[in-house]
């Protein structure tokens, strides 16, 4: 006769019921854990960086520039994108082209004058002011948006405007010597006024009064990409400048360079919000373990009957089914043993066999009593007590 019987455990549980134990505790910590590791690791792959700055060669939306930008990068012109004075004027000079795209709110006279002190050929768009630092042979005239979105033909002999043929944009130029040429009239204006302009000389400067034909919205509108490509990638440099708020003046330290927080990845502020995530996670899924028991000597005696009722006390206010039962069956399997004059030490197949010759009782009836499953509630717990007591009464010496 054989019975299979599971490693004695102390409190009536076998190493793979508490393995799914712990399973069914750690498993939602787990997934939450990897669910963020998952999403760390996107956010830390390389992505396009894109903005939403207006006319930036990153923004992809209808008023940005990106479609310009991609163009002059397939065609060979790298292209610089700078928000501070101080990297256009380090980064731009002879045999680069310096685009300047606005700020005349922000800039000051003798930052334009650094820009146009760098040698690069300027092209100016909607930067009056920078306008008339560069050259005193073209002025700012008429009205900014009279005329928005109205096609205008080139009706000048520069090669530029000649290869667009036409463009859509609004303000007017004004042609102040016979070193600028002025091209794209607006209906009604004044001869030598138009919304292109074009001063040639050791340093060329180009100047757009209107900046719509840039936009991803407009570029491919009458012959806008043509100029803007022309007039854009004449050299094989661009440094592509839009000041930003901030960058008020020579001396300020916005002109010192961006900070630390402009040189770290875009996915950086994501990537630290979920490690601080995690942390807060593993705080509380770990903070709430108390760890080991420790054995350690009492500093009275306190009687058994007294120890045993409070161990029981523990047990049931904890709920504790599994232990409560593993002691009542370890305290009946050793009485047992000790009537049938068996040692401690002897194995459950030993004691059972023992046991069912002294009681009659079926083998798997005496292996369910003294080494079953634990029970889950109060009434399980009384049962199996007075199952065993029954047990013990009947075992006497064969």
């Amino acid at each position: 006769m054989s019975v299979t019987t599971a490693p004695v455990v102390g409190d009536g549980t076998t190493a793979a019921s508490r393995a799914r134990r712990r399973w069914r505790r750690l498993r939602a910590p787990l997934v939450v854990l990897v669910l963020l590791a998952l999403a760390g690791l996107l956010a830390a792959l390389p992505t396009p960086r894109t903005s939403a700055d207006p006319l930036a060669p990153d923004n992809p939306d209808g008023g940005g520039a990106r479609a310009a930008a991609q163009i002059l990068g397939r065609e060979g012109v790298d292209v610089e994108y700078v928000r501070r004075h101080g990297d256009a004027v380090r980064l731009a000079e002879e045999g680069t082209t310096l685009l300047v795209i606005g700020g005349d709110l922000v800039l000051e006279d003798a930052v334009l004058e650094e820009l146009v002190a760098t040698g690069a050929d300027l092209v100016l768009v909607d930067a009056v002011r920078a306008l008339s630092v560069a050259t005193d042979a073209v002025t700012a005239a008429g009205a900014p948006f009279a005329d928005d979105g109205v096609e205008r033909t080139a009706q000048c002999d520069d090669p530029d405007a000649q290869a667009a043929g036409s463009i859509t944009a609004s303000g007017g130029l004004q042609a102040l010597t016979d070193d600028a040429v002025v091209c794209f009239p607006g209906p009604g204006d004044a001869p030598g006024s138009g919304a292109y302009a074009v001063v040639d000389g050791p340093q060329r400067v180009t100047a757009l009064a209107d900046s719509a034909p840039l936009t991803n919205d407009h570029l491919a509108t009458a012959g806008n990409a043509a100029l803007v490509l022309r007039m854009l990638g004449r050299n094989d440099r661009l440094v592509w400048y839009i000041p930003s708020y901030d960058d008020v003046g020579a001396g300020s330290e916005a002109s010192a360079g961006p900070g630390l927080g402009a040189l770290l990845p875009p996915a950086v502020p994501l990537v630290a919000l979920q490690l601080v995530l995690v942390v807060v996670a593993a705080a509380v899924w770990r903070g709430r373990r108390l760890g080991r028991v420790v054995a350690e000597p009492l500093p009275v005696v306190v009687p058994a009957a007294e120890t045993t009722r409070g161990r029981g006390r523990l047990y049931r206010r904890s709920r504790s089914y599994g232990h409560a039962a593993a002691a009542l069956r370890a305290g009946a399997a050793s009485r047992c043993a000790q009537r049938l004059g068996l040692a401690r030490s002897a194995d459950a197949h030993t004691l059972v066999d023992a046991v069912v010759r002294a009681t009659g009782r079926p083998t798997t009836e005496v292996e369910a009593l003294l080494y079953g499953p634990p029970p889950h509630d109060d009434l399980g717990l009384a049962r199996l007590a007075q199952a065993l007591d029954h047990l013990e009464s009947e075992v006497h010496r064969p």
